[in-house]
């Protein structure tokens, strides 16, 4: 895979499928231990590595694509939870800055690509029709699903549009090392005014992978998310089909 030019790193199928659909032909193969889509667009070669959840799996799948494909550029996409006002549901985040949340202290992360994250705000931001709104903003990196009111409190002073994610610090570290340009853009899932109602390890083994038996029960536990886990799904979808569009744009322009 040496003729690759671009590396793509998502974490989970729910991220990655509207993209392949809209690609319509590409090859399943995979890189390490981790499942890895290969596909050309606009003239490009791609590589997509679904990471899984967590700044763990995220830091080695950079590390196994870096070295399996030595890309010009590193694109990082997925979901992500709007902190404050201003993004809704299926709007699209643009990473201008990066911060890691850990035991309630942040720290500033590098790696972000100024210049081609200019490039790609300007494509996205073109005059047209689009069925989302484009915002500049900060990803905040946690290590589980962290409460978007206490968060909020706690940020620097001056953090826009924050966005609540898993994996985009962990990537920019390794991308940084290897000195590779970095992107990082994501879709609303859930606003501000949603405040998950369960805990990430509810779901999860202590590798982070979904487990039905602990979702059932986790269910059966809290019949009152039953709601907010129906909605989700329908949220999950529209910003699914919006980061699709967004990713192949970007593509095409970086």
């Amino acid at each position: 895979m040496t003729e690759t030019t671009i590396a793509l790193i998502a974490a989970m199928p729910d991220e990655t499928k509207p993209l392949l659909r809209r690609l319509g032909s590409y090859k399943t193969e995979k890189v390490g231990s981790f499942p890895c889509y290969r596909f050309a667009l606009a003239g490009k070669t791609c590589c997509l590595v679904e990471s899984g959840m967590g700044p763990r799996r995220a830091a080695a799948a950079t590390r196994a694509v870096l070295a399996a494909a030595s890309p010009r550029l590193v694109i990082n996409f997925g979901f992500a939870g709007a902190v404050t006002a201003g993004p809704s549901t299926g709007d699209i985040v643009v990473a201008e800055r990066i911060l890691c949340c850990h035991e309630r202290l942040f720290t500033e992360e590098g790696g972000i690509s100024e210049t081609l994250t200019d490039t790609l705000v300007s494509a996205l931001a073109t005059p047209g029709e689009k069925p989302f709104s484009l915002f500049r903003g900060t990803f905040v990196t946690t290590i589980e699903i962290a409460s978007k009111k206490e968060v909020a409190q706690r940020l620097p002073a001056g953090t826009t549009y924050p966005s609540l994610e898993m994996e985009t610090a962990s990537v920019a570290r390794i991308t940084m090392e290897a000195q590779v340009p970095l992107v990082a853009l994501r879709a609303i899932s859930d606003d501000a005014a949603e405040e998950l109602g369960f805990a990430i390890a509810e779901f999860t083994d202590n590798e982070m992978n979904l487990r039905l038996g602990k979702i059932l029960l986790t269910v059966i536990r809290k019949p009152w998310i039953i709601p907010q886990l129906l909605r989700l799904a329908r949220n999950t979808r529209k910003a699914g089909k919006n980061l699709a569009e967004a990713v192949q744009a970007a593509i095409s322009v970086l």
